[in-house]
């Protein structure tokens, strides 16, 4: 699971055994260790919300995704979902949960695990 955070923006991305694992589970969860510190970040099917929702607390980031959506997410060719929190004080959080696709250049890191990318299909 990847995650990049810009000012108010929060994109996590999944791998097909990560979106598995939620379809199956209800859950997956990654985490980040700092010494004797450790930064977590979840994604978690939630019967109680309607669209994309996030929390912070006890150094672990949480998206909840409406269980609706996430229980079929692994056989369906929905490449994600897309929200914008309400916060206080009339401000905003952009929510983008997606499935990881392979990039279109070659990356040191391992993509086995990442969708075919689209672009790259002929």
């Amino acid at each position: 699971m990847k995650i990049r955070i810009k000012g108010n923006s929060i994109r996590f991305r999944l791998t097909q055994s990560e979106v598995k694992q939620l379809s199956e589970t209800g859950s997956v969860k990654e985490s980040t260790e700092f010494g004797p510190n450790v930064f977590q970040y979840q994604v978690k099917l939630m019967s109680s919300v309607q669209n994309l929702e996030a929390s912070y607390s006890n150094d672990t980031i949480l998206i909840m995704i409406p269980e609706a959506d996430g229980n079929n997410w692994f056989h369906n060719d929905t490449i994600g979902f897309e929200h914008e929190m309400e916060l206080p004080k009339g401000r905003n959080l952009h929510l983008l949960l997606e499935k990881d696709f392979t990039c279109l250049e070659n990356r040191a890191e391992d993509q086995s695990d990442n969708y075919p990318n689209p672009k790259l299909q002929h």
